[in-house]
């Protein structure tokens, strides 16, 4: 089976790696197929389109992923769940496409939610030969305000002030190092996604 996703990075971004390893993961025997929209509104603008040339192409399903708050966040704007829902939905109307075959994961932060949920992937990569690093998990990974920003603190704490997270960069190699989901399903939104791949609920 082929499964088609829309995400909101560049050909060789984050979330496109990030999203081919669990799913490789999860659902061995499928296809991953994925159209990157480069950023939050070209997502939510061309989504619609996006899904349209999936399903045409023979994908059975197709999943949106985006942040709520995009790489250019601040503070002062709040970014709306059901506002993307509605804005979403909207653009697969037009293009026509039945919702029944797509899902809307939202990342309640960013991407880097999932990857903070488990410390022993983050210790391992950080970690040398001279220098064993151990990071705490995170109980509630989908909380943490700006995890890309804890992330880079826990890099450069580690590493020194220079070695600083770069997500294009590092976020394949810590997904790689997750051994398992057991922390990963602290996330809620790793959750859905998790379920709507399997119809299972990790519990």
């Amino acid at each position: 089976m082929k499964l088609g996703f829309i995400l909101e990075c560049g050909p060789q971004g984050a979330d496109l790696k990030v999203c081919k390893n669990l799913v490789g993961r999860i659902r061995p025997d499928d296809e991953f197929v994925a159209i990157t929209l480069d950023n939050k509104p070209k997502l939510i603008s061309g989504c619609g389109e996006a899904a349209k040339q999936l399903i045409k192409s023979g994908c059975e399903t197709v999943f949106i992923v985006w942040d709520l708050y995009p790489d250019w966040r601040e503070d002062r704007t709040r970014p709306c769940m059901k506002e993307d829902r509605d804005n979403i939905f909207e653009s697969l109307n037009a293009a026509n496409v039945p919702r029944t075959r797509v899902h809307l994961i939202c990342i309640e932060q960013e991407l880097e939610s999932w990857l903070i949920a488990d410390g022993r992937a983050i210790s391992i990569f950080l970690s040398t030969q001279t220098r064993q690093v151990t990071i705490g998990h995170e109980r509630r990974p989908d909380q943490v305000q700006n995890p890309k920003k804890k992330l880079n603190r826990l890099f450069t704490q580690s590493r020194g002030g220079s070695f600083n997270y770069i997500d294009y960069m590092h976020a394949e190699k810590l997904v790689a190092l997750i051994p398992d989901f057991q922390k990963l399903k602290k996330s809620e939104t790793f959750k859905r996604l998790y379920f709507k791949l399997t119809g299972i609920d990790l519990i």
